[in-house]
């Protein structure tokens, strides 16, 4: 059953939110990744791990995860 709209502005709940993170200047991304629980996930992670082991781009690799992971506390 399809939801009503309000009536003082014609827009449902998620067409008012969606403004609302615009206003906040949010834009909406939808992206496909690949699946974690896919068990070919875990072969083609383990097989790109081997390939950077040892090489100086693992060090990259990992201080990159490292800075994206840390949450600024405030």
């Amino acid at each position: 059953m399809p939801r009503s709209k309000s009536a003082d502005d014609g827009l449902t709940k998620f067409q008012r939110y969606r403004r609302q993170q615009q206003h906040r200047g949010m834009k909406q991304l939808r992206i496909w990744v690949p699946d974690p629980q896919r068990p070919e996930f875990a072969a083609e992670a383990e097989r790109q791990g081997l390939l950077l082991r040892g090489r100086p781009e693992e060090a990259e690799a990992l201080a990159f995860i490292a800075a994206a992971t840390e949450w600024p506390e405030s």
